[in-house]
């Protein structure tokens, strides 16, 4: 269990000011606080801190930070812009939107930070539509960080200047993908890029970019105050360092919290969200990472460690951290077949497989959910979301096929028993 003293997000449930200055403020925190020798640092020394502190992206893919940051030109004569995404719309995900409601100074130091270890002097923000207020409290951070000299010219009276502007999104999933991302900031429809070429070499405006979420930002300046050996001492190897989980569903106390990377499934939901809903042997199945992983049942649940390995080895993913709990009362069927309607909405239609192959999951796994398929569309059904997982520009084939395949790996006798009561069913209706 994480303890007090190193935990990062110290106001993560709002109990204090998140304003830059008063008696609750975020410098009484230790926001800002020499960060003007950090910046004096350098580049490289802050890349491979980074590097050092293990810190891998908490926007889903996991890819390890200072190494995306070492992708950065050291020499161009174009700009280079940071480009953090808050489009934060994973079904279950919440962390983000906490951060900056609760803690927008440390995402906005961390972006200054970021901005020199990869030699970007512009950074966008790119918010979800839908949060509306947290747009408004991070806009008057952002004014009272420019006010205080923090950013803007000559940043904490470091000789570096850092622009940083906050954009709205329109509330699509796609712009969360980070080429979709920089489409929707250039004016254009949100439809993700081939790649490569990658946003290092050609991204915003076609300049160096580089695009990271919310929380891998904001860690970064207690990363660098206290070192990355500290920040890599805790989790296991290669899944290190602290991590906000979302806890929803039935618990009996859903939150945010942050905690140790590898920390028990059982124990995080046990210690941090009350347990499960009449009790752990009620638990039906979790999913770990947000909505486009793949559901694990109570057997797996039992022992398995909230990181990116020990996930990926059961078949499923950390993703964004959002554990979506759900018990005996819960319609599986029927739950996944929601998010087969979610991924089917939200397809930009670029892809042939996703724009077809999201509708056609969607359409079958409403007939499964009533019994109303036969037996072998069960496996038809899966070599569909197979077809559609890897054919596409951006991962939102995949996220569309893993629920899929996760209901079908582990509960394929509950689709079974369904069809075989329906028939039963419309077999008695037939001889009345």
């Amino acid at each position: 269990m994480l303890a007090d003293k190193d935990r990062i997000f110290t106001n993560l449930y709002g109990q204090f000011d998140w304003h830059l200055d008063g008696a609750q403020g975020a410098r009484k925190r230790g926001d800002w606080d020499g960060t003007k020798d950090l910046v004096a640092k350098g580049r490289d020394w802050i890349a491979n801190e980074v590097k050092a502190s293990g810190l891998r992206g908490r926007g889903g893919a996991g890819f390890p930070t200072g190494l995306k940051w070492s992708f950065m030109p050291k020499q161009t004569d174009r700009p280079s812009y940071l480009i953090v995404n808050a489009d934060e719309s994973e079904p279950g995900t919440c962390k983000d939107r906490d951060i900056i409601r609760h803690d927008p100074q440390k995402l906005i130091e961390g972006c200054l930070l970021a901005g020199v270890g990869m030699g970007a002097h512009h950074c966008y923000i790119y918010i979800r539509g839908e949060f509306y207020n947290e747009a408004q409290v991070l806009q008057a951070a952002i004014d009272e960080a420019y006010a205080a000299g923090l950013v803007g010219k000559n940043a904490c009276g470091s000789g570096f200047d850092f622009e940083i502007k906050l954009h709205r999104g329109a509330g699509a999933y796609i712009c969360g993908e980070e080429t979709g991302l920089l489409e929707s900031l250039e004016g254009k429809k949100g439809q993700p890029r081939l790649k490569p070429p990658f946003p290092a070499a050609v991204g915003l405006y076609g300049c160096p970019s580089t695009v990271n979420n919310v929380e891998t930002i904001a860690v970064v300046p207690t990363i660098l105050r206290r070192g990355g050996s500290w920040f890599a001492g805790i989790g296991r190897p290669k899944n290190e360092g602290t991590k906000v989980y979302c806890i929803s569903g039935h618990v009996e106390q859903p939150c945010n919290v942050e905690e140790a990377m590898s920390i028990p499934l059982k124990e995080l939901i046990e210690k941090h969200a009350g347990g499960v809903r009449g009790g752990w042997d009620n638990l039906l199945a979790v999913i770990p990472g947000g909505s486009s992983v793949p559901v694990i049942p109570k057997s797996i649940c039992d022992t398995v460690l909230m990181d990116f390995d020990a996930l990926r080895d059961v078949k499923s993913g950390l993703g964004t951290a959002a554990v979506i709990v759900m018990d005996k009362s819960t319609d599986i069927v029927k739950a996944i077949a929601r998010l087969s309607q979610f991924y089917k909405h939200e397809s930009c239609g670029q892809c042939t497989p996703c724009r077809e192959g999201t509708g056609w999951m969607w359409r079958v796994m409403e007939r499964m959910v009533q019994g109303k398929a036969e037996p072998r569309e069960i496996d038809m059904l899966l070599d569909v979301s197979l077809e559609v997982e890897g054919h596409t520009i951006c991962a939102l084939g995949d996220a569309a096929a893993w629920p899929v395949q996760g209901l079908i790996r582990h509960f394929r006798p509950e689709l079974e028993r369904r069809m075989h009561e329906y028939r039963a069913h419309a077999t008695r209706a037939a001889a009345e």
